[in-house]
Formats: C-alpha cells, structure tokens, sequence
C-alpha cells in the first residue's frame, strides 16, 4: 500500500479569529468534529474559533484544544473530500501538534486526545501564572553557545534559563524566568553571537522546569489513557526521533514539556526517511512550512491552510496513484 504525505501538525501561535470556518462550512466531516469537541469540553470551542474574541482564544488552555480541533477538522474533510481515510507516511507535530499528530496516525483517539490536550493547556497556563516567565526567539548565533550562555545564566541568577524550541538553522527559542531571560537578553549577541533577540509574547516558560508542575499534573493523566500502536512513525520532539511503541509515545510526551522541541532534528530525519513523500500542513496557518523551507529547501510541503485548498490537494493525491 503506498502512502499518502507525511503530516506536520502545527503547534501554539498558529491560532487566528476564524480559523476553521470555512472548513466546517464547506464539510460535514469537518463540522461534525467541531461539534463533537463543544460536547465533550463542555465549551464553546468552534465558537471560539470561528467569532474569537482574539484575546480568549490565544488563553494557553483554550488555543491547545482549538488547534488540535481545527487540524484534525480540516484533514477529515480532506478524507470526506477523498472518499477514503488518508494513510500517512509518518507525522510529527510541533509541541502540542504531537498530539494531534498522534491522534492522525490512530494512537490516541479524538476525544482522548482532546482531553489531554485541553489538560495539558490548563496546567501550561496555572504553571505560567505560578511563576512570572516567559520566552526569548534568538536570531543567529551559535547553538553551542546559546547554551553556554542559558547554563551561565541559570548559575548566576538561580533563576530558570534553558533552551526550549530549536526550530530551524538561526532560530532558537530560550524559555526562562523574568530575571534570567532579561540577563540572558542583554548578553545574548556579545556572549552568543545572536543577531537580534525578541520577548516573545506568550503565558509563561514553556519546554523548561516552570513546567514541572505541569508534567507531574499531566503524566498522571497519561498514565490513565489508552494509547494504541500508531500506523506510522510519529517522530517525537523531545528525542527527535520516530517511534510507534505505545509506552515510550506516552514517556516522551510527557518529557516534552520540560525538554527542547527538537524540530529541525526531526524534519531533517523525516525527509531522509519520506524518500522523496511530500508532507502536508494542515490548518491552521503555515508556519511549519516556513521552516521546512529553512531546514531543507529540496523538501516540498502542502499546504491545506484554507477550504479551497481541499480540491487542489486532493486531486493531487488522486493524481500521485495514492
């Protein structure tokens, strides 16, 4: 059998007022997964999604369940569209994309999924609010020495200071308390030859310690739900690497929060595995196909961003024999 493109799940920072609408206007499939997420949330997430307000939406524990729920919407009306269920390559999500990743390759269920994500958001948030933090996007600079300078500062300060996103080649993302990432800010480009650091504007210090909490509170949930072998590989932000035993998917989603998003790692193994298999980016938003074009300029990526794009894209799925 062959298979269709490996799947990039995007991540938190994708969501938008309006996302998925169009989809769940244009396919029952898609809506009815709206729908089935407002029952088991209790909540009004397609609401959310399609009306905002803005400020509700990007909330850490309301914009986790509404992307896992808008990319898994907008990939059932791709398969509504193709008349049968899409059979990818292999998938990967960026940090909480994993989950939505893992749920497209059948080892989590919607709605198990769902719950986790939803939890996952509420403990990132009370985390956040514990401890003032945050997170910094350095441009340029060495990796090496950005850690360097995190550990330094960590030292110096007592304070939290790691890196927690490696995303493509001159962007990384440090997370960290207030004081460090300020220390950390004001040395970057002199100790780690950063280009230019960026505040960014998000709840807390996510992928570092001030999410321990938030790892203890969702382990337990993981350890009470049922995760089943997945079709394909799903490659796993905290080791970069492609896995399909249920019990190591569980462990490493649990030490994802506390450990660096390996993404660029990851990309670059995926399209030496997918043999020259495109991938696909479902909704919402196109950042991971921003920076696949950074990681490997030869990898191609579909883009399924928007309604209209389910006719073009599954014509050529049609088109490819698959």
């Amino acid at each position: 059998m062959v298979s269709d493109p490996g799947l990039l799940l995007p991540g938190q920072g994708a969501q938008a007022v309006g996302m998925g609408a169009d989809f769940a206007a244009a396919s029952p499939a898609a809506r009815a997964r709206f729908e089935e997420a407002d029952e088991i949330l209790g909540l009004p997430l397609s609401r959310l999604c399609f009306e905002g307000p803005l400020a509700e939406l990007t909330r850490t524990d309301v914009a986790q369940p509404a992307i896992y729920v808008c990319s898994l919407a907008a990939l059932a009306a791709l398969e509504e569209r193709l008349g049968r269920p899409l059979r990818p390559a292999m998938t990967a999500g960026l940090s909480l994309g994993e989950y939505t990743a893992l749920a497209a390759a059948g080892a989590l269920s919607f709605a198990d999924g769902l719950r986790l994500v939803r939890l996952r958001g509420r403990a990132m948030q009370d985390a956040s609010e514990a401890r003032a933090s945050s997170m910094t996007s350095v441009m340029g600079g060495e990796r090496d020495r950005i850690e360097a300078l995190c550990a330094a500062v960590q030292q110096e300060t007592g304070a939290v200071c790691q890196v927690a996103n490696l995303n493509c080649p001159g962007q990384t993302v440090v997370s960290g308390e207030i004081a460090a990432l300020d220390r950390f800010e004001a040395r970057a480009a002199e100790e780690a030859g950063a280009l230019r650091v960026v505040r960014l504007n998000v709840a807390g210090a996510f992928h570092s310690e001030v999410m321990r909490p938030a790892a203890d509170r969702l382990g337990a949930a993981l350890a009470e739900t049922p995760f089943s072998a997945p079709s394909c590989p799903v490659w796993q932000n905290a080791t970069a690497a492609p896995e399909t035993d249920p019990e190591r998917l569980r462990a490493n989603l649990m030490a994802q929060l506390t450990a660096p998003v390996r993404w660029e790692e990851s990309f670059r193994g995926m399209v030496a595995a997918a043999g020259g298999v495109p991938f696909l980016e479902p909704a919402p938003g196109r950042v991971l196909a921003g920076l696949a074009r950074k990681i490997d300029r030869g990898a191609r990526v579909l883009s399924l961003h928007q309604a209209e794009a389910l006719e073009p894209v599954a014509a050529e799925l049609a088109g490819a024999g698959v």
